[in-house]
């Protein structure tokens, strides 16, 4: 039986991708099949980093395609395209940066701020250029989990250059804030310092950039869902009643924006014993695995309360890079995965794909 393109997809259309949640070939990231004689090559171009997970994949398909008859030699590229990809209609993605995601909260004190450090550096660990703009005006926390004291500056006068910490670039609204009194600046003036930061920033080449949210449903909140081009948000929660609830009122929120929810992370799940190997969900069980399945929205993961993760926050080094092996970077390491496939499945940006079109009277 003679071996054609065809024959080797149907092999490979088996083997799902756990954070696509589909096949390679569907998802259309396989390319390049070349057949001579009885050799195989191909390439698969993931569309969300993964450079850890290569080798894996690469031997899931090897075992998948021995099983052809007659195939010889195989020859397998994993590599990686992260893409620019589609934002709120009238919304213009953001020069230099490819996707903006959104992390929210409904409430402040469920650990949004560190779960998107963490998720920015899981993320950067995988192989993508990762940045920050900390626009939580009530408590811009990323600089002190970052242990950054410095303050940006402008290489041209006209934008701020970001800072550089763990091979991220971070800008922080706090950057123009004291470290003690309070920001008593109105609505609209710390809306245009926000749009400012995130415009007049000189981002270099990023993949992603998180944008860590006030929490709540405000007028800031909702200013920046509007004007800041999304490729799409995650709502973070703690499981107990009261979280979950202000957290389904910031879902709705981005639904009226017209932006799309990538999923729902549920921080501080349950507390392990370190004594006795006890399980206790001190904040209640399954809050935002509940509230996903009510919305439709996929559970990105959850993440348990873990003393490690206080003690390298306060030391300004987040887990992920204090403990790359650990248990606690695994999770938010998996966690990324999931977000990062989302954004990797929704539309391309098709905006730069063709010139303007003028008609002339």
């Amino acid at each position: 039986m003679s071996m054609t393109p065809e024959t080797i997809r149907k092999a490979i259309s088996g083997v799902v991708d756990e954070n696509l949640q589909t096949d390679y070939v569907s998802a259309g990231w396989v390319k390049n099949i070349a057949i001579d004689g009885n050799a195989v090559s191909l390439t698969v171009e993931l569309g969300y980093p993964a450079k850890s997970l290569h080798a894996f994949i690469r031997n899931r398909l090897l075992a998948a395609l021995k099983e052809v008859e007659g195939i010889g030699d195989i020859r397998i590229d994993v590599t990686t395209t992260m893409l620019t990809h589609a934002v709120q209609r009238g919304v213009k993605p953001l020069p230099g940066v490819r996707n903006i995601i959104a992390v929210s909260s409904g409430k402040g004190g469920v650990g949004k701020s560190t779960v998107t450090a963490n998720l920015a550096l899981a993320l950067a660990a995988e192989g993508a250029r990762v940045g920050i703009l900390d626009a939580d005006i009530y408590g811009p926390s990323q600089p002190t989990l970052m242990g950054i004291s410095e303050k940006p500056k402008s290489s041209d006068g006209q934008h701020f250059d970001p800072i550089e910490q763990y091979g991220l670039q971070l800008m922080s609204i706090g950057f123009m804030m004291d470290s003690v009194q309070p920001l008593a600046w109105r609505a609209p003036m710390i809306t245009q310092a926000l749009m400012q930061l995130l415009g007049q920033t000189k981002w270099r080449d990023l993949d992603y950039l998180l944008i860590d949210m006030p929490p709540g449903t405000g007028d800031i909140q909702m200013t920046l869902s509007q004007k800041a081009p999304l490729t799409g948000a995650v709502v973070v929660t703690t499981p107990q009643d009261v979280a979950v609830l202000d957290a389904k009122k910031g879902l709705m929120m981005f639904r009226k924006m017209n932006v799309d929810i990538l999923g729902i992370v549920e921080n501080m799940s349950s507390y392990v014993c370190t004594h006795c190997g006890q399980i206790e969900h001190i904040f209640g069980k399954d809050g935002g695995k509940l509230m996903s399945e009510t919305y439709g929205v996929d559970s990105l993961g959850e993440i348990p309360l873990n003393i490690a993760v206080r003690e390298q926050t306060d030391n300004g080094k987040p887990v992920v890079v204090a403990e790359p092996e650990g248990l606690m970077a695994r999770i938010f390491r998996d966690i990324a995965y999931r977000l990062a496939a989302k954004v990797a499945l929704k539309p391309k940006d098709m905006t730069g794909m063709f010139p303007p079109v003028r008609v002339e009277p």
